[in-house]
């Protein structure tokens, strides 16, 4: 038995799983302790800088008040946690803004602070590493597809130290941008310092981007599916799923030892128990699916036409955004950073509907100002808070049209944060894996399913990552994986050219042939009999020791040694054209009229060889007909 277990631990597959099970636990480790250090450096930063600096108290969800633990405080003392929903009429406003703004508020502090933080953290990105600007997941992305899983050793440090500065004074960003890049920077120098392959190097990139994410959202499944399928719009990184898996476990273990097992997000028993409400739900989905579209436009919109045209070095173009972001914080304090609280507030239902309205355009416009001018953080926390926005005013109106159908409006913030990210990402399965953890809210998984799947048909064409391409066959990475597939969706007929054939009859004997060779350049023949059908094709290799031969001159005809017939069609793959190549062995294959029968030329087999690599290129260079979206 003990021989047994030895000679199976020792296999190369057990090997290499005990291997992969190892690094994952390194990668984890690492992306754990990168996404303590950031959360416990963003708390405290944003206190210190907003709460004491601008007197502007930033409301945290339940899973994250650290500050406030740390002081003993209490947010927010209403006994919601129980209770589905609150009207939000009879809320004292008044007393509401006074929580947020507190005793000491300095408006013209908070106008200047985001200015100040986007100078800090351009002047930093575009001294030290510029490819670290924007939001880091799609940096990551384009690490995985085009730079061969590589990212500098500095970037994750210079991309964590700039969203910190960023998202603590008041930059309208998510957290999960710096975290992926954390956890994928140490993953590829480790597979560097490992002298790991491009193929591996590239996993355990995944394998820390899936840490940081279940580490920081407290989403281990969620983390690394959303890992895996963040890189496609149709597709699946699925060998990647193990690795991933066991580094979000083990970051998340990490990371809720830490700072303790609650979900991020306080959430009442919400049930899906009425089939009619999925009405109500659907229209959710119609709704998030334009403003969606709207958040994309608004983005990319507000970086290439308008801070790219701005003539100033990139390092102070974040200050910009940081001014318009402030100016923004005077009248709707609530778009600014995370969002989190406010999320909260929602689901309890604490939050004003005409709020909540202006929060969603708010949100879009703080956020493309903060990262569309160069800022570092993430697209995912702002992509949650208005879809969460958009869940509140729809569960609001619902409550108010349909009381009896709609009774818990607050279900509508989840499922509206889930939907909302899987449209504009593309990740369906992720999102609703990853708020379902975050809220440990699992009674709506009907609704969010249906209203997720809405949103992403209808905003297919679309994407918040830009580096997202549509599957593996249009992925650098799955170059080498895809030859068959290149050889398959082409034809001969895209790389032949006719051209005038040396054909020999079948009873053309041996004296004839040698003064048909002395005048011809080709190795191989096609045959005919006497219909001109093709009967053989004559392989000069294989005549060569006879040919010579005066005895056989008038006696051996063509037909006498011609091998077995061998052609193709303009119309078949050049990967059958390959294969028959590999089983004849013959360098040169007739192209045959599938009517007539024909022969209209030869295929030479580097005419094949050449088409693919031709192809390969002209994908790796990124073609937009290849890597773009029809």
């Amino acid at each position: 038995m003990r021989q047994r277990i030895k000679y199976r631990l020792t296999t190369p597959g057990a090997v290499r799983v005990v291997r992969w099970v190892f690094y994952g636990v390194m990668v984890g480790l690492v992306s754990g302790l990168g996404a303590c250090l950031f959360f416990y450096l963003l708390e405290w930063g944003k206190y210190f800088v907003l709460e004491v600096g601008a007197g502007l108290h930033v409301p945290a969800p339940a899973g994250e008040r650290l500050v406030e633990a740390h002081f003993g405080l209490q947010w927010l003392k209403l006994p919601l946690p129980g209770q589905d929903f609150i009207d939000t009429s009879r809320l004292n406003i008044e007393a509401l803004v006074a929580q947020i703004r507190g005793h000491d508020y300095r408006p013209w502090l908070l106008f200047l602070v985001p200015a100040l933080g986007g100078l800090l953290s351009g002047l930093l990105v575009y001294t030290f590493a510029p490819e670290a600007e924007g939001h880091g997941t799609d940096a990551m992305i384009e690490a995985f597809h085009r730079r061969a899983g590589i990212i500098r050793a500095r970037v994750p440090i210079v991309k964590s130290i700039a969203s910190i500065i960023t998202l603590a004074t008041g930059g309208s960003a998510g957290r999960e941008g710096p975290i992926a890049q954390i956890g994928a920077g140490y993953g590829s120098w480790l597979a560097q310092v490992l002298k790991m392959d491009v193929k591996d190097r590239r996993l355990l990139l995944l394998a820390g981007t899936a840490g940081g994410l279940g580490a920081i959202f407290r989403a281990p499944l969620g983390g690394a599916i959303t890992a895996v399928e963040i890189l496609y719009s149709e597709d699946f990184e699925t060998e990647a799923i193990i690795p991933c898996i066991i580094s979000s476990v083990v970051a998340y273990s990490l990371f809720t030892f830490v700072f303790g097992q609650e979900a991020i997000f306080d959430t009442p028993k919400f049930q899906f128990t009425n089939p009619l409400e999925l009405l109500v739900y659907a229209v959710l989905g119609l709704v998030c699916a334009p403003l969606g579209i709207l958040y994309i436009k608004v983005f990319y919109g507000a970086r290439d036409h308008v801070f790219r045209k701005i003539r100033i070095p990139p390092h102070f173009k974040p200050a910009l955004g940081g001014l318009g972001v402030g100016f923004i914080a005077l009248f709707l304090p609530q778009v600014i950073g995370g969002g989190y609280g406010f999320i909260q507030q929602a689901i309890y239902g604490q939050a004003v509907l005409w709020i909540m309205i202006l929060a969603i355009f708010g949100k879009m416009v703080t956020t493309a100002l903060t990262i569309g001018s160069g800022g570092s953080g993430g697209v995912f926390g702002p992509s949650l808070f208005i879809g969460g926005m958009i869940g509140g005013v729809i569960g609001y109106l619902g409550n108010l049209l349909f009381p009896e159908l709609v009774t818990q409006p607050g279900g509508y913030v989840l499922v509206g944060m889930a939907s909302f990210f899987a449209g504009v990402a593309s990740a369906p399965i992720g999102a609703l894996l990853m708020v379902s953890e975050m809220t440990r809210g699992y009674g709506l998984l009907a609704p969010l399913m249906l209203v997720s799947v809405i949103a992403i048909l209808l905003t297919r064409r679309w994407s918040i990552y830009e580096k997202q391409v549509k599957n593996k066959f249009a992925s650098p990475a799955h170059a080498a994986d895809m030859t068959v597939n290149v050889l398959e969706e082409m034809k001969v007929g895209d790389v032949f050219q006719p051209s005038r054939v040396e054909i020999l009859p079948a009873s053309m004997r041996f004296g004839e042939l040698r003064r048909v060779l002395a005048r011809s350049s080709h190795n191989h023949y096609p045959v005919v009999d006497r219909e001109g059908r093709l009967t053989g094709i004559l392989s000069l290799r294989d005549v060569r020791t006879i040919l010579f031969e005066d005895a056989i001159l008038d006696l051996v005809v063509v037909g006498d040694v011609a091998k077995d017939p061998v052609w193709v069609t303009t119309s078949e793959t050049l990967y059958s054209a390959l294969m028959k190549f590999i089983d004849s062995g013959f360098g040169t294959v007739p192209v045959v009229d599938v009517e007539s029968g024909a022969i209209l030329g030869l295929l030479d087999h580097e005419d094949v060889i050449s088409a693919y690599h031709h192809e390969v290129d002209r994908r790796l260079t990124g073609d937009p007909d290849v890597f773009g979206r029809s």
